[in-house]
C-alpha cells in the first residue's frame, strides 16, 4: 500500500515564484489542499482494499472469521506503521519557510515573554536586596550605639572600697543597735507603769507567815529580756528554765496570750513566740 501511495502522491505545487514569500495563512491553506488530496487517496486505496479481501465467510461461524481477517489485516498496517520514517508532506520551500517563519515567531514571542517574566523577578530580588541591606545597616548602628553607650556606662560606674563598704555597714549597725536600746526603754517604761512588780502581800507563802520569800522576784521587764536575748544569742536552744523568780502570774500571762511557748517535752522551760519570722 505505500508503495502504490507513493505513485499516485500527487506532486507539490511549484506555482509560486522563489522571490515571492507566501503568507501563514496561504501558507496553512495550501498545506490543508495537499492533506486533502492524500486523504482522498488514502480512502480510494482502503476501497480498493476492502473490495479485494470481500471472501466468502463459511456457514459455520461468519462471525468469527471476519474478525480474525481484520485483526490479520489491523496487525500487518500496524506493523507497517511502525517500520515507516515520517515523511514531510510537501517540498514547497515557499511553504516550508512560511511554517518555519511562523513558529520562529511563535517562538520569539514565548522567549520574550519569558524575557519579560525573569526581568521582573530580578527587578523583585534586587529590591529585596536592597530592603535587607538598609535593615542591616540599621542594625549595626543600633549596635555601634548601644556598645558605645554601655562603654560610658562603665566609665560612669564607681568602685566603693572595701574600707568605705566597712565604714557604711558598721554606721547601719550602729543605728541599728541605738534603735534596739530605744525599743528595748520604751518597752521598760511600758512594763513598769502597767506590770510593777507584786507587792509583800501577794507574794506571802500560802502558810500565813509573814515572812518574806528567800527569792527575790524579777520584773516582767527582765524575764522578757532573758527571753529575747536568748532567742538572738542561741537561737539552735532558745528555751529558758523557769525559776522561783519569775513570778507565775507573770509567766501565765505571757503563755495565755501566746507572747511565751513550752516546751513540748519539759513544763519548766519556756521560749519567745518567732515573732520575727
Amino acid at each position: 500500500m505505500a508503495e502504490k501511495f507513493a505513485e499516485n502522491r500527487s506532486p507539490c505545487k511549484q506555482d509560486a515564484s522563489p522571490n515571492n514569500l507566501l503568507s501563514s495563512e496561504d501558507a496553512k491553506e495550501q498545506l490543508i489542499e495537499e492533506c486533502e488530496e492524500i486523504w482522498k487517496q488514502i480512502e480510494e486505496f482502503q476501497n480498493k482494499i476492502t473490495l479485494q479481501e470481500v471472501e466468502t465467510l463459511p456457514d459455520s461461524d461468519p462471525k468469527v472469521s471476519l474478525l480474525m481477517k481484520r485483526m490479520k489485516a489491523l496487525a500487518a498496517e500496524s506493523s507497517q506503521w511502525q517500520t515507516r520514517m515520517p515523511e514531510i508532506i510537501t517540498t514547497n520551500p515557499d511553504v516550508l519557510e512560511a511554517l518555519g517563519r511562523e513558529q520562529l515567531q511563535r517562538l520569539g514571542h514565548d522567549l520574550a515573554m519569558m524575557q519579560s517574566t525573569v526581568h521582573s523577578k530580578n527587578k523583585k530580588l534586587k529590591q529585596d536586596l536592597t530592603r535587607e541591606q538598609q535593615w542591616l545597616e540599621e542594625q549595626q548602628q543600633l549596635i555601634d550605639c548601644l556598645n558605645q553607650t554601655e562603654e560610658e556606662i562603665s566609665n560612669q560606674v564607681v568602685h566603693f572600697s572595701e574600707k568605705r563598704a566597712f565604714q557604711e555597714l558598721k554606721s547601719k549597725m550602729l543605728k541599728i543597735k541605738a534603735y534596739k536600746e530605744e525599743i528595748l526603754n520604751a518597752l521598760g517604761e511600758f512594763l513598769e507603769e502597767h506590770f510593777p512588780l507584786p507587792d509583800d502581800r501577794s507574794t506571802k507563802k500560802k502558810r500565813g507567815s509573814s515572812e518574806k520569800p528567800a527569792v527575790q522576784i524579777i520584773t516582767l521587764h527582765e524575764i522578757l529580756e532573758s527571753l529575747i536575748h536568748k532567742l538572738i544569742n542561741t537561737s539552735h536552744d532558745p528555751y529558758i528554765t523557769i525559776s522561783d523568780s519569775f513570778w507565775s502570774p507573770y509567766i501565765e500571762l505571757l503563755l495565755r496570750y501566746g507572747i511565751a511557748l513550752r516546751h513540748p517535752e519539759d513544763p519548766n522551760r519556756i521560749r519567745l513566740e518567732n515573732f520575727h519570722q
